[in-house]
């Protein structure tokens, strides 16, 4: 699939009537599961790259570089669309302007751009807080001309639920989409009630759920989200606590076993080399490297 119909692709899933479940990766591995998997669209998750890569939690750690590095990565590996998360856009709107022109050269179909101040934290963490309404309106603006007319889906996300309350979420994301947002995005509602009153609030406007596991928001079901109005429903940090608990358990089975015999949850090491391709590179590499064909090194001699 082309950069621009993978755009295509996420357009056409916005305006069908199902909701689109969304798992949220943090490296190519992750991403190629998905897609194998069956889903129609991947996202990255900026909590799971800060956790992978630095070790660190999302507190502001990663940089633009860092974060359209690994996207860039990710939408290599998949065919299918991918959202990716860039935080506050890393500056101001000339920081934003750049960040989505660079997206948009990586092959990303869709970025999500939130009005938390910097350094942002998790959505679902304590202690955030949010710039002034109208900056963040400026950031979406930019953004919008920053896109031009490669199709780029751009997705508001508001945080001010938890420091400003409900209403002050729905005003500024009225705003957001007058601004030019494709898709709102309201962090961290607290209750379905909430979720209800975000759905009312935007009858015609494509709207995000984010499911933590442990996090702010009721963990419902991608069908329970649709009835409510939701058309995408992001699982930005199952993947990564389930490798993290059966990491974990390999690790404990090896320190207590001193070996790794006897361990059942792994995927065979031939699955595995099927997932990543070996096989498709081993004929490449057959191919151009003249292993078998003497033709090459008998006309070198003439």
């Amino acid at each position: 699939m082309t950069v621009i119909s993978s755009r295509q692709k996420l357009h056409q899933l916005l305006q069908r009537p199902e909701i689109i479940v969304i798992p949220g990766v943090y490296d190519c591995l992750g991403a190629k599961l998905v897609e194998q998997l069956g889903f129609e669209v991947v996202a990255t998750s900026g909590f799971g790259i800060a956790a992978s890569t630095l070790g660190l939690p999302d507190f502001g750690f990663l940089t633009a570089t860092e974060m359209l590095s690994s996207g860039g990565r990710i939408a290599e590996s998949v065919s299918i669309p991918l959202i990716a998360d860039m935080d506050t856009g890393y500056g101001n709107t000339l920081n934003v302007m750049r960040t989505v022109k660079d997206a948009v050269q990586l092959g990303i179909a869709g970025v999500i751009l939130e009005d938390q101040e910097w350094p942002k934290k998790c959505g679902h963490f304590e202690g955030k807080r949010v710039i002034p309404m109208a900056e963040h309106i400026g950031k979406i603006q930019a953004a919008v001309q920053a896109r031009g007319d490669t199709g780029l889906v751009i997705i508001a996300r508001t945080d001010a639920r938890a420091p400003l309350g409900l209403e002050e979420a729905l005003r500024r994301g009225c705003a957001y989409v007058d601004a030019g947002a494709d898709v709102l995005f309201v962090e961290a509602p607290q209750s379905v009630e909430e979720l209800k009153a975000i759905a009312s609030a935007f009858p015609n406007v494509p709207l995000v759920a984010n499911i933590v596991e442990g996090g702010k928001t009721p963990q419902l079901s991608a069908s329970e989200l649709q009835q409510i109005g939701f058309k995408i429903v992001f699982f930005p940090l199952s993947g990564l606590l389930a490798a993290t608990h059966i990491l974990t358990a390999c690790w404990r089975y090896l320190k207590e076993q001193g070996t790794t015999s006897g361990f059942e949850n792994v995927v065979s090491f031939q699955d595995f080399q099927q997932l990543i391709g070996a096989p498709h590179y081993r004929q490449i590499e057959q191919q151009f490297s003249g292993y078998g064909d003497t033709s090459i090194a008998e006309n070198t001699q003439k």
